[in-house]
């Protein structure tokens, strides 16, 4: 696995299980949200629960998982092909 300047042995593992088959539906959001920060996208609110991720000119429209605190399995995916799209992987 690569390393990445600022990332904590919990942020690594959750990276692995971002990207791990069958995806997962147990993933705590605010963790995947605090993971995209930590590598550098900036989260921008929109309305209601939506928000725009972004990375340099690469984005991601989601909304953020309510009124349970854990990501969707789509969003999870979604989440493993923006962080491939910016180059990113375990």
């Amino acid at each position: 696995m690569a390393h990445y300047d600022g990332m904590k042995s919990k942020q690594t593992r959750l990276l692995s299980k971002i990207f791990a088959t069958p995806t997962s539906g147990t993933l705590v959001w605010s963790e995947i949200e605090a993971l995209l920060v930590s590598l550098g996208c900036e989260v921008e609110e929109k309305a209601g629960s939506a928000i725009k991720i972004f990375h340099g000119d690469d984005l991601l429209f989601l909304h953020r998982p309510h009124p349970q605190k854990e990501a969707k399995r789509y969003q999870v995916r979604e989440v493993a092909a923006f962080l491939t799209k910016i180059g990113v992987t375990p």
